[in-house]
């Protein structure tokens, strides 16, 4: 085992070698990822580069998807130390990261999301179900006529789907599919409103790929606009559109209040409190990642995440709370706080 240890231990230090003099030609923790993550991070980092001797972390908005490809890739000065998800890493995301010799990757959650189907406050105020975000968006629908058969979504307007919608045409501007909203807007609201046709929800038993195809696949006939990982444009976009639609975190609808406005999903509005209590149906959490192989080397890693798991950052009455971050349950926090003390890896 000491030998096994030691091998390991020399691997890691080798990989920061290679392509570098040596671990201080990167003296700045590096952090990739969610772009719904991303103004906390922010927040966090710009607070820990104010009073910490550290300098301030360099963060990316790669997406969910788009980061953990980045962390994975390696150990070494080359690689991000940490990367940022509004989703939980994949079974399969951990397998690429261990292939490539990332083996310790610890898990802190940060807290909770809602994602906001909002639109400009020129506009009139949406009330949508899931089932109508479902036929509006995906690529193929249960037919009309009863019949148990799905056909090319045929639908142009929000009327077309409920007729207690308005008449104009469906645009909705979202995430690309490297993004974790846009797999957790899938699997919260496409999956959902799918299941409300009962033959399509048997299919799940019955043929999995199939039912997959039928709730997860989004229209590409241009009413599903793929906007980029960068939230602020949508929110822009939509000021300047306001017939359509934007699919983005709930932090960027707090922060921009004056500009826009989240639908009522299956009838409650994405405030704060209805995230917090669960009664606004799409919300998620919120992680980071940290390549443990990298804690000691690169410095200042251990000093940022404690800042961001301290109750000054992440408590209720914390500054991200201000920013939009839902915060965890006291007993939830402490688990977390504890892991990242620690730097407790994740069961592989």
């Amino acid at each position: 085992m000491i030998k096994k240890a030691l091998a390991s231990a020399l691997a890691v230090t080798a990989a920061f070698a290679v392509g570098s003099a040596n671990a201080a030609a990167r003296d700045y923790i590096s952090i990739v990822g969610s772009s719904t993550v991303y103004p906390f991070a922010t927040v966090v980092a710009e607070q820990f580069g104010k009073t910490s001797s550290f300098k301030t972390p360099k963060i990316e908005s790669t997406g969910s998807g788009g980061g953990l490809k980045l962390f994975c890739a390696g150990v070494g000065v080359e690689n991000p130390d940490i990367t940022n998800a509004s989703r939980r890493i994949k079974s399969s995301e951990v397998e690429t990261c261990a292939a490539n010799g990332v083996k310790e990757i610890v898990e802190i959650k940060i807290g909770y999301d809602g994602i906001a189907v909002a639109n400009s406050k020129q506009a009139g105020q949406f009330s949508l179900t899931r089932r109508d975000l479902y036929l509006a968006l995906a690529k193929d629908v249960p037919a009309a006529d009863g019949s148990e058969k799905l056909v090319a979504n045929p639908y142009k307007t929000w009327k077309d789907v409920n007729p207690a919608l308005p008449a104009t045409a469906i645009e909705v501007l979202g995430p690309p599919p490297t993004s974790g909203t846009r797999d957790a807007f899938v699997e919260l609201v496409m999956e959902h409103g799918c299941k409300d046709t009962p033959w399509v929800a048997a299919m799940e038993k019955s043929d999995k790929n199939a039912f997959k195809a039928a709730c997860f696949t989004i229209r590409e006939d241009g009413a599903y606009i793929e906007a980029g990982e960068n939230d602020n444009l949508i929110v822009q976009k939509l000021e300047a559109n306001p017939d359509a639609l934007g699919i983005f975190g709930f932090s960027f609808l707090d922060q921009n209040t004056d500009m826009v406005q989240g639908s009522l999903i299956d009838g409650v509005a994405p405030t704060f409190e209805a995230i917090a209590s669960g009664d606004y149906p799409v919300s998620r959490p919120l992680f980071f990642y940290v390549k443990k192989a990298h804690v000691g080397v690169i410095p200042g890693i251990q000093e940022y995440v404690n800042e961001f798991t301290s109750d000054k950052a992440w408590g209720p009455e914390g500054y991200l709370a201000d920013k939009g971050l839902i915060p965890m349950p006291e007993e939830e926090r402490a688990k977390f706080a504890n892991d990242a003390r620690n730097m407790t890896p994740m069961e592989m």
